[in-house]
């Protein structure tokens, strides 16, 4: 299934039960003057009030401090100052996650529907009014900007508010008189015990993604934030527990490879979610199927904007925005631009565009471009940008080095265009995974979708164009999920679904909208 998107242009509590939304959150300003969460006792999802917190498992209605003595560091991108920390869960606390899923779902499949659904609806109550506190520490955990944050969190409450009504599409399908005296009835039935691995990328979009779903069709859920960032779906936790959530529906655990494992290894888990990396969800997927499991498993991209001559007003404005917001961390990020012949003419205009986006901390007034998750990350982009000039690309704006005041520990990387690129050259082959936007050029039309057709991976594309009939050609005739016209990231609404292609995802049923019921 392909969606297409056009527009005309425009542009300390060891154990402990969640607590009430109001006492809970309200983190602010702390976070913002602070830049940690320390001493927060009303964060009853953390396990220790130390100078470093640790984070608690949820299991079974429970915040519930793991015993394990392995920790994983959760840094500040901003700062690389130690935030918090992440268990990694030993197996008998997973599989006392586990556990309390597979009870809890006898009773949570025979609720009604529209009791299910009303959850929903106060849950959705609740994050909007904590929006704001949940985007702070989006910020502090990822490092992306407060509008990018609430971004985040909007995206994934969409998902929430399709859930409210989710009955019509959990009905099955009849038949009668097939016999003389015989009818045929077919039910939709929750599979059981689900489970969700995200990324550090959109640490609230993609657990709202899942687990709302998965629990108003009646299934529980053991959920996996990124150890990178749990904070907000540990608070997203909390408020569905507020909201009515019965104890074991929703439990959360944490974690890195070894949490992976278990997830897919465990007999008792029907059903695999993962948002992240194709290293990560070829491996999960492989593993997961190959323990009988359904796994849907969205993975990496290389999207490309086709731009012809005729690409009408605004076009490089929305190209930056697509190519550089987030900090180019994000799967539907604009990372290629393929040039149709004199359509070449706006890469000056792209670069001007590109040079008035302010980097700095993302809880700054005015900055555009928020650090990388880590250092790792940084120099892994720094030296793909160094690689492909070696390679014979031109440099038309070098983001790197860029001099942070205050922060000159932060993890930043401002908006680089790389042009002269040839289909070879590294910085085309590889997911950067940064604010980094390649050009290439084609001759003709039907060269940019020939190019963009080889490449593996088949997330979103868009083209720029005055012309209906170059528009309806390349519609037609590009393989790739989502297309957009004059769109930059045709990112479908709940009530469709996310329909990424060939490279960019293993499993056949995708996320929310009426396929993320059928999964």
């Amino acid at each position: 299934m392909t969606h297409i998107l056009s527009s005309t242009f425009s542009r300390v509590v060891s154990s402990s039960s969640p607590r009430h939304a109001n006492t809970t959150i309200h983190l602010a300003n702390r976070l913002r003057n602070r830049r940690c969460i320390s001493n927060l006792p009303d964060a009853a999802w953390l396990s220790s009030l130390s100078d470093t917190p640790v984070y608690s498992n949820l299991i079974n209605g429970q915040f519930v401090a793991s015993t394990s003595s392995e920790l994983i560091d959760v840094t500040d991108p901003a700062t690389n100052n130690v935030i918090s920390r992440v268990p990694q869960t030993t197996p008998s606390e997973l599989e006392s996650a586990v556990s309390s899923a597979k009870i809890a779902f006898e009773s949570w499949r025979n609720v009604p529907i529209q009791q299910r659904q009303r959850i929903m609806l106060k849950y959705q109550d609740l994050i909007r009014r904590y929006t704001d506190d949940i985007a702070d520490l989006i910020t502090l955990e990822q490092g992306k900007t407060l509008t990018d944050a609430k971004g985040d969190i909007f995206r994934g409450l969409e998902v929430v508010e399709s859930a409210c009504y989710l009955g019509p599409s959990l009905m099955g399908e009849t038949l009668g008189n097939l016999s003389d005296g015989l009818d045929c009835v077919s039910y939709r039935q929750p599979l059981g015990v689900c489970a969700g691995i995200a990324p550090f990328n959109f640490p609230a979009m993609i657990p709202l993604w899942m687990f709302p779903v998965a629990c108003t069709a009646g299934n529980t859920f053991v959920m996996k934030p990124s150890e990178k960032t749990p904070g907000a779906c540990m608070m997203l936790a909390n408020l569905a527990h507020e909201a009515g959530l019965p104890d074991g529906v929703l439990n959360v655990v944490h974690g890195a490879k070894d949490a992976v494992d278990f997830i897919c290894d465990a007999p008792d888990i029907r059903a695999i979610s993962f948002v992240g990396s194709n290293v990560a969800g070829e491996y999960i997927h492989a593993r997961g199927t190959g323990n009988g499991k359904r796994v849907q498993a969205n993975l990496g991209a290389k999207n490309h904007a086709v731009i012809l001559p005729d690409a009408p007003e605004g076009a490089a404005k929305a190209i930056a925005g697509a190519a550089f917001g987030a900090a180019g961390q994000r799967c539907m990020a604009l990372s290629a631009v393929v040039f149709v012949g004199e359509g070449r003419n706006m890469l000056p205009e792209i670069v001007a565009e590109a040079q008035r986006y302010k980097v700095g901390c993302g809880f700054d007034e005015g900055v555009d471009v928020g650090p990388l998750i880590s250092e790792e990350s940084k120099k892994r982009v720094e030296n793909v940008i160094a690689q492909s000039v070696e390679q014979g690309a031109i440099l038309e704006l070098d983001g790197r080095g860029v001099a942070m005041n205050g922060y000159e520990s932060g993890n930043f990387v401002g908006p680089t265009v790389l042009s002269n690129i040839g289909r070879d050259n590294v910085a085309y082959k590889k997911e950067i995974f940064g604010p980094v936007l390649v050009c290439l050029e084609a001759e003709t039309l039907d060269e940019a979708i020939d190019l963009v057709n080889a490449n593996p991976y088949g997330n979103g594309t868009g083209i720029f164009t005055q012309s209906g009939a170059c528009a309806r050609k390349f519609v037609h005739e590009i393989d790739v999920g989502q297309v957009g016209v004059n769109v930059p990231i045709p990112v479908p609404l709940p009530f469709f679904s996310f329909t990424g292609s060939r490279g960019s995802i293993r499993g056949d049923v995708h996320f929310y909208g009426k396929q993320g019921v059928q999964f």
